[in-house]
C-alpha cells in the first residue's frame, strides 16, 4: 500500500508537467495569432486584426489558467506533506483553483462580448452566460469559504501547519 501511495505524487507531477506543456503550446498559438496581427505581407482589415488580438487574449487566458493549475498541483500535491483531509487544506486548494477559474471565465466573457458585438450580436447571450457562470462560481466559492470558517475554527493547528508549509515552500524557492 505504501508503494501505491508513492505513485500519486509522481502522477501529480506528470499531470502538472502536461499542464505546463499545454500552456506553452497555447503560448505559441497566441504568438502566431499576434504575428497575424502585424504580418506585413497581409492586407488584413482592422476588424480582422482585432479578431487576431481577441483570439490571442483568449489563448493567453487559457495558458495562464493551465500554468496556475500546474503550479497549484505541484505545490499542493507534490511539495506538501499533508494530505487533503483538513478543511484548511481543502479550502486553500479549492480557493487557488477557483481564483484561476473565475478570472479566466471573466476574461473570456469580456473577449466574447467584444467578439460577438462586432461579428454577431445575436450571440451576446452566450457571452452573458459565460459571465453569469463566473459570477455564480464566485458566489458559490464565497459561500463555501463562509461555511468552511466554522470547521477551520475547530482545527486551529491545521491552519498553523499550512502556514508552516507555506514558509517551507517559500524558502525552497529562494
Amino acid at each position: 500500500m505504501k508503494a501505491l501511495l508513492k505513485v500519486f505524487p509522481a502522477a501529480h507531477l506528470v499531470i502538472s508537467a502536461l499542464f505546463v506543456l499545454s500552456a506553452l503550446g497555447l503560448l505559441c498559438f497566441s504568438g502566431y495569432e499576434l504575428w497575424q496581427l502585424v504580418a506585413p505581407s497581409e492586407g488584413a482589415s482592422i476588424s480582422t486584426r482585432l479578431g487576431h488580438v481577441l483570439d490571442a487574449i483568449a489563448l493567453l487566458t487559457i495558458a495562464v489558467a493551465s500554468l496556475e493549475l500546474g503550479q497549484t498541483i505541484v505545490e499542493e500535491e507534490v511539495q506538501r506533506e499533508a494530505h487533503m483531509s483538513a478543511p484548511t487544506r481543502v479550502r486553500r486548494f479549492l480557493s487557488r483553483f477557483m481564483v484561476v477559474l473565475v478570472v479566466s471565465l471573466s476574461i473570456e466573457a469580456l473577449v466574447a462580448v467584444f467578439h460577438f458585438s462586432r461579428e454577431n450580436p445575436a450571440h451576446l447571450p452566450y457571452a452573458a452566460a459565460i459571465g453569469l457562470t463566473a459570477a455564480a462560481l464566485l458566489a458559490g466559492w464565497g459561500f463555501f469559504i463562509r461555511q468552511n470558517e466554522v470547521a477551520e475554527r475547530l482545527e486551529p493547528e491545521a491552519m498553523e501547519a499550512a502556514k508552516s508549509e507555506d514558509r517551507k515552500i517559500e524558502e525552497s524557492r529562494s
